[in-house]
């Protein structure tokens, strides 16, 4: 990733509101919830590789809806605590402190109960986020791409990667919906 990206993200979570990141969380999280509406189990359990996205590592590229969501719920969950830790300046430890390329991914059997799961570390964040006083200018901890971030861009970072795996999540549901309607198609039915 090039140093113009990396210092524009920066910059742009330094200019986000906590009010815009929470609304951002909410915005995507529907949009998530609208395509789990329309899936049935098996076609959300379907893995489709998607092609090259910008922030999908190329070990990321061929999940499920649901494996997509489970991946969400463990990230959002991961940065709510670091967040949580870094506001009452505790060293990193449980959730905040994992490996974020190997405690990331999910299973290969993650099925429908991951719709619930994202659903309730969106909102715990929220509610974790909306009670805490101060964000800026808390303690820092690492991202493994953008540098040290404190409580507030950590907080910037939830929804933009809930937005990164929106796009991919989107591809995924269009080709499961395409598979789906070409196959019922051909079938004369």
């Amino acid at each position: 990733m090039s140093l113009l990206i990396k210092n524009a993200i920066r910059i742009i979570f330094v200019m986000t509101s906590r009010n815009r990141a929470h609304k951002l969380a909410l915005r995507y999280l529907d949009q998530y919830m609208d395509f789990a509406k329309s899936l049935k189990p098996e076609d959300g359990s379907r893995p489709i590789k998607v092609p090259p996205m910008r922030g999908v590592d190329e070990d990321m590229r061929e999940w499920s809806f649901f494996m997509i969501l489970e991946h969400n719920a463990i990230v959002c969950n991961t940065i709510s605590a670091t967040i949580d830790q870094l506001v009452t300046d505790v060293p990193l430890n449980g959730l905040a402190a994992i490996d974020p390329k190997r405690d990331v991914m999910p299973t290969a059997s993650a099925g429908q109960e991951q719709i619930r799961r994202l659903e309730k570390s969106v909102y715990d964040h929220l509610s974790l986020t909306k009670g805490l006083t101060r964000l800026r200018g808390t303690t820092t901890s690492p991202h493994p791409l953008f540098g040290d971030f404190d409580a507030h861009k950590w907080n910037c970072m939830f929804s933009f990667h809930l937005m990164v795996h929106l796009k991919q999540a989107a591809y995924v549901f269009r080709e499961v919906m395409m598979n789906h309607t070409t196959c019922i198609g051909g079938s004369g039915t």
